[in-house]
């Protein structure tokens, strides 16, 4: 009877520690999948301002800096880089 509840706790002691480094290691997946996301979005942004800015000469260069600016700053972001392409 001892060893096989033995057996059984370090079979439950493992099942928890699988989901405590799962969740260690998908926290940060997580955030990295959302600045993805995120930097999609702000590329797809930056397409839009250069198709609507070019009969003005406003143009952002399409890189994944400044998707990644957009698509975290979101507005202010597009502000600056207009700000900084026009310096």
């Amino acid at each position: 009877m001892g060893v096989q509840m033995g057996v059984f706790l370090t079979y439950v002691g493992a099942i928890v520690l699988i989901f405590l480094v799962g969740k260690i290691f998908l926290w940060p997946l997580k955030h990295v999948l959302k600045l993805a996301a995120s930097s999609v979005i702000g590329g797809l942004a930056i397409l839009i301002i250069n198709a609507l800015g070019a009969g003005f000469g406003l143009m952002i260069p399409l890189n994944l800096i400044s998707a990644a600016i957009v698509g975290v700053l979101g507005i202010p972001g597009v502000m600056l880089l207009l700000i900084l392409t026009l310096i």
